[in-house]
């Protein structure tokens, strides 16, 4: 009767996985919503299910207690950088009512906190300078807070906020000697929180960040040339290679670092999270899945190769020839064994379409693309249901594809979903109690990327936790608050903290007290209180 069982749940999620092939919408009929029926008892004991957060997306208190300027407040100073000129001065003030949002994590019911470290609060001078002793303090609240309540903290070490001065000093990560820089942090946090922590992330999206920083100029330091964007200085060509480079290289010599000093005395792990975007052929055609192949190995292959395989993957050297960085077999050496785990951070599947054999604009027509267009839309079409961030169309399946072919890639390294959450569409005029009830988009998308989830991991990926993006709305880079993807809303005014309908059903979820269409009954805005 079990195995029936097991069967009959099995047929159940393969037939969610088909529907969602064929409606780009999460809009589901009633006989849909009867079989989705994802359950915190379909994934493994021991399993981390948490939320994630940033340094500068949430602390605020950027000129307190020995913090020195970092990049992103620079940038996001200067007019017209970031949506409606935002900046991250405030934030969600994490800084002062740390304690306020441990206790909101705590009552989710998460077994799990992803969070990194603002370099500059811990050395605001860099190497050159002196440990804070107020940072290391914060961090230590934090830590102790989440591990008191039986809370398992996940730390990033860069998440694309580092201390201006080092901007100033090296021009950023266009500098070999940045790499040094972030050993010196790496060191410093787990000397002071290592014996606590044991799930270290290097840096956060190196691929993101180098492709915004250093390709088209959307992030600081907003260097790029055209094709790709208009910018006072930079050289996209070339610069975006070796700012991965030198991260790729920065990633190895930290994890080298921990495995010899830190590891077998404090016996924790260390990964590195990057931005894994899936991709599907816009044409039934042949030179279109090869442009999924190259597409998938610029961006997540970019990161992950040479860290698994010891060098960039052979496409990218294909197109790009000698621009392409070179490793030396002592760089190669430190990458082979760097990374304990993966993380992902999946938010995006896109059509892809080859540009080799085709006519494509002048950046599908690119070496540094791969000669691959990339597209949310086919005949008019979006892929997914629209949300409020351009091209994170709602594709659960991306999901799926995108975990069986890290698996395929990178012989099954043990893998956290580190982000994955959806933002509300950006109208400044909706109301506070629209933007609370969010069961049609926050809690349907995460039924549907869970369920996605579970199906891979049924057909043998080891993967082994999934976070949330993000506890709180935050500020959203260059989008600054006109996106929200906190699955607690943040009044702008007072900073009040609310529960939205998401966070409900993520606590029943975890604690399996709550089926599907008790859910939609119960969970109506009405149960919301704004105190």
């Amino acid at each position: 009767m079990k195995e029936t069982r097991t069967r009959l749940c099995f047929f159940s999620f393969s037939i969610i996985i088909v529907l969602s092939l064929i409606t780009p919408s999460l809009t589901q009929t009633s006989n849909e919503e009867q079989h989705e029926q994802i359950k915190r008892s379909q994934f493994p004991d021991g399993f981390f299910f948490g939320t994630s957060t940033s340094a500068y997306q949430v602390e605020g208190a950027y000129l307190e207690d020995g913090k020195s300027i970092t990049n992103w407040d620079v940038f996001s100073h200067l007019p017209g950088n970031i949506k409606n000129n935002d900046n991250g001065d405030i934030a969600d003030d994490h800084y002062h009512r740390y304690l306020e949002d441990m206790e909101l994590v705590h009552a989710l019911g998460v077994n799990a906190y992803r969070f990194s470290i603002s370099w500059a609060r811990i050395l605001p001078g860099g190497r050159s300078g002196n440990v804070n002793p107020k940072g290391i303090m914060f961090y230590n609240k934090i830590i102790d807070n989440l591990l008191l309540r039986g809370i398992e903290p996940f730390v990033t070490l860069f998440h694309f906020d580092m201390p201006q001065i080092l901007e100033n000093k090296y021009k950023g990560w266009l500098h070999p000697l940045m790499q040094e820089e972030l050993v010196y942090l790496a060191t410093i946090c787990f000397e002071e929180f290592g014996d606590r922590v044991k799930y270290w992330m290097t840096i956060n999206e190196p691929d993101h960040f180098a492709d915004f920083g250093y390709k088209t100029g959307q992030y600081p330091p907003a260097r790029c040339s055209p094709p790709f964007g208009n910018c006072s200085l930079g050289n996209s060509d070339t610069e975006v290679l070796i700012v991965m480079h030198n991260m790729i290289m920065a990633h190895a010599k930290v994890s080298d670092v921990y495995h010899k000093h830190f590891q077998l005395k404090q016996g924790g792990f260390i990964g590195i999270t990057i931005n894994a975007v899936m991709y599907e052929p816009l044409r039934d055609e042949e030179v279109d899945r090869q442009a999924v192949d190259r597409a998938l190995a610029f961006s997540v292959g970019w990161a992950l190769d040479p860290l698994v395989h010891g060098d960039y993957p052979p496409e990218m050297q294909i197109y790009l020839g000698t621009k392409l960085p070179k490793f030396s077999q002592r760089q190669k050496e430190l990458l082979n064994g760097s990374l304990d785990f993966i993380g992902i951070n999946h938010y995006i599947t896109l059509y892809a379409k080859d540009c080799i054999h085709s006519a494509c604009s002048s950046k599908g027509h690119h070496p540094l693309e791969g000669f691959v267009e990339i597209t949310g839309e086919r005949d008019g079409t979006p892929i997914g249901q629209p949300t409020g961030m351009p091209r994170f169309y709602v594709v659960p399946r991306g999901m799926e594809k995108v975990i069986d072919y890290m698996k395929q890639r990178y012989n099954n390294i043990p893998m956290f979903v580190t982000e994955n959450g959806v933002s509300s569409p950006a109208h400044q005029s909706e109301k506070v109690e629209d933007l609370l009830n969010d069961y049609d988009l926050r809690i349907k998308f995460h039924k549907a990327y869970l369920s996605a989830l579970a199906t891979a991991m049924r057909k043998g990926a080891d993967v082994r936790g999934y976070f949330i993006w993000s506890l709180i709305d935050s500020f959203e880079w260059i989008n600054g608050y006109n996106v929200r993807f906190g699955i607690y809303y943040v009044n702008r005014s007072s900073l009040e903290r609310i529960p939205k309908l998401s966070a409900k059903w993520f606590t029943t979820f975890l604690t399996n007290t709550t089926t599907y269409n008790q859910e939609e009954e119960e969970f109506s805005s009405k149960g919301f209180s704004a105190t």
